[in-house]
């Protein structure tokens, strides 16, 4: 099954008082024990299904050990062997008090209670607050990456949503078109107007799928890297959108079975990656700036930048270098804006021609130190490719002396792990034509099929045998799902889905058939290289402490799946 639910019915014997009080004590610590563990997770299911919810949420957590039922206003330990009633209504508003909930919370012999957070924090993210980010340095952004609260700096009360909020429109049309009320902000609207990112209209937001280099959109935008690259047949599947503003490449990739990863500072424009989540397109609150990103290496067939303003020749190509790192073999390369073309726009980039062309010498120059080749350039568009392996690099590299290969480090840490100017290495292969690190099936077969990190004996404890067991049993596992959760058969009830320990991306895989995405986080202290496995079956994912908060926006996702996460942190 694919619930864990254990109760269990006790008899006791009749019996001396004495006897009888000695046995009562242990057994009530063991209930309270039980009702707590339960609670730790059951007071964080605020969404719920009702029109008038102000959430849309549920949480799957599977590694409870005590059958609980719970109200609104009790909670009682049962000893019968029934299904769990569980309430999903929201129980933060907020104009709820806060002192008569914190007075409530202080009784010994209630449960601890959360009161709601004030209105103005309504978007708040722990590890991207604007007003902590002015302490870090300007230099290269370092004010926009985490930077997590510590002691008491953390609030111990629940996110309100804004006044007015309204269950998202379901997919496909919430990529199109969104409630106001849900992100009201206006500033792209006028700072991006003409760009055709985003408008107001009455009380919806609409999303016409334009952007800085779309003209045409972001479908016709697209159908031009179909020209230069292989984006029908499968062999790309797992994208990264730098710089994505409110993801419209992203979202119109997915009509095209490729699934991109986007991300955006906090605040680069007002609520870009907010928008993006609830069109319902993947995206995270992310920067290039000193910290690796949080995926591994040899995680994206293709990466991307459209007018993303990221400084890819600065730094000895430092941010490129990241790049190349969870680029897969093989994979592309692509950037459209300044200073590609250049000669056609450099007027209205009010930039001079001498600028423009040295920026892009430089990005040239730190391809070819990658030892990339330049596909095409074509109009807007610019495309590289990684080589397939680094055998035919090595003798270049040895001339140039620049960058010189990163030495004994982790290729795939990436948890406040630093960006180094350095390559990270391939593995080795035993001729030129051969893919480093085993080459992955094409799209829907990848997904499937065992991995090469799994066949290759990367992933320690893993085995081609485990692995297919282990889709087997998510298979079983999602079908007991639908019979307990029916909102699973209603289309459209799910669209943003995340799963808090994904281990080889089972849970994923066993719903990609389903009109929903899923954000595969591995935790930190799990098995870290499985998140390799993730991007090889074409899942997206990252990695993720759980004793921080998660680099996204309150009301992200609509179902959150928890198997064994409070086992992985019961001494944390």
């Amino acid at each position: 099954m694919g619930v864990r639910s254990a109760a269990t019915k006790l008899h006791i014997p009749p019996t001396h008082s004495g006897a009888r009080r000695s046995f009562f004590l242990p057994l009530a610590a063991v209930a309270l024990l039980c009702s707590a563990s339960y609670l730790l997770g059951a007071w964080h299911h605020g969404g719920g299904f009702s029109p008038s919810s102000p959430s849309r949420s549920v949480t799957i957590a599977t590694d409870i050990s005590c059958t609980t039922t719970l109200t609104p206003s009790t909670t009682t330990t049962t000893t019968t062997t029934t299904t769990p009633s569980l309430d999903f209504s929201a129980h933060h508003a907020a104009a709820v008090d806060a002192v008569a909930a914190r007075a409530a919370s202080s009784a010994s012999s209630a449960p601890r209670r959360y009161p709601a957070c004030p209105a103005e924090y309504s978007e708040y993210t722990p590890c991207e607050d604007v007003k902590r980010s002015l302490r870090y340095p300007r230099d290269r952004l370092v004010y926009r990456e985490r930077h997590c609260p510590s002691g008491r700096e953390r609030l111990r009360c629940l996110v309100p949503a804004p006044a007015g909020y309204r269950n998202p429109f379901p997919w496909p049309a919430s990529r199109d078109v969104a409630w106001f009320a849900n992100v009201p902000h206006k500033e792209l609207t006028v700072e991006k107007a003409v760009q055709n990112w985003i408008r107001v209209d009455g009380d919806k937001l609409r999303f016409p799928g334009g952007g800085t280099m779309f003209p045409h959109g972001a479908d016709a935008y697209i159908d031009d890297i179909g020209k230069l690259i292989p984006l029908h047949d499968g062999s790309i599947r797992t994208a990264l959108d730098t710089g994505c503003g409110v993801a419209s490449w992203g979202a119109y990739l997915l009509s095209r079975d490729i699934l991109a990863m986007s991300f955006a500072p906090r605040d680069s424009h007002e609520a870009q990656v907010q928008f993006a989540l609830e069109r319902g397109v993947p995206a995270m609150i992310g920067v290039l700036a000193s910290n690796r990103l949080t995926y591994p290496a040899r995680a994206f067939d293709m990466a991307h930048c459209s007018r993303c303003l990221i400084p890819w020749h600065l730094y000895d190509g430092l941010y490129l270098i990241e790049v190349d790192r969870v680029l897969r073999p093989g994979g592309y390369w692509i950037l459209s804006g300044p200073p590609i073309n250049w000669k056609k726009y450099w007027k209205g980039w009010e930039r001079s021609k001498e600028d423009l062309n040295a920026e892009q010498e430089a990005i040239e120059a730190v391809a070819r130190s990658l030892c990339w080749k330049k596909i095409k350039e074509a109009g807007d568009i610019a495309v590289w490719q990684k080589p397939d392996n680094h055998a035919g690099c090595k003798a270049f590299w040895k001339a140039a002396k620049s960058p010189p290969f990163c030495s004994k480090k982790n290729a795939d840490a990436a948890w406040y792990d630093k960006m180094e100017a350095c390559v990270t290495p391939l593995p080795e292969v035993s001729d030129a034509s051969e893919v480093a690190g085993g080459a992955v099936k094409k799209w829907p077969q990848r997904l499937t099929a065992v991995p090469p990190r799994v066949s290759r004996g990367t992933v320690k404890g893993v085995t081609a045998k485990a692995f297919l067991q282990d889709t087997e049993l998510w298979r079983k596992r999602v079908r007991h799902y639908k019979a307990v959760i029916n909102q699973f058969e209603q289309k459209g009830r799910y669209r943003n889905v995340l799963d808090m320990n994904a281990r080889l991306g089972g849970f994923a895989a066993a719903l990609a058939s389903y009109p929903l995405w899923v954000m595969n986080m591995v935790p930190t202290v799990a098995n870290s290289s499985a998140l390799g496995v993730v991007y090889e079956r074409g899942l997206i994912g990252s990695y993720q402490d759980w004793c921080e908060g998660t680099s996204t926006y309150p009301r992200t996702y609509d179902l959150i799946h928890a198997d064994s996460v409070f086992t992985l942190y019961r001494n944390r």
